[in-house]
């Protein structure tokens, strides 16, 4: 006899609405414009966060935002052919060089 009752699982091919979501944009003069972003794969991929200080956390203070709902975000991103959705994510990526990098600025490597 099984203790656990599996009826309230949802399938894995169901996912839950993620809500409201912070979404990261560029401020042009006719506006704001959604940022796409790529996997570590290269797929482009729209992002989202469930709160402002996540997004604040990942891509800096000065990365201007707009609430939108889920299934807006995935309206606006259908007819580019984006049809991945990342919510929170952790950016992993080295912070990138304000100025021109050298070889001889590169530290020696041990052999």
């Amino acid at each position: 006899m099984c203790l656990f009752s599996y009826a309230e699982d949802p399938d894995p091919d169901e996912q839950a609405s993620a809500g409201l979501l912070f979404v990261p944009v560029r401020t042009e003069a006719a506006g704001p414009v959604l940022r796409v972003f790529r996997t570590p794969l290269g797929e482009r991929t729209a992002v989202g966060f469930s709160r402002r200080d996540l997004l604040t956390a990942t891509l800096g203070a000065g990365q201007p935002a707009i609430p939108l709902a889920e299934a807006a975000l995935r309206a606006l991103t259908e007819p580019l052919g984006i049809d991945r959705l990342v919510v929170d994510p952790v950016l992993t990526a080295p912070a990138v060089a304000t100025g021109p990098v050298y070889a001889d600025d590169a530290p020696a490597r041990a052999l």
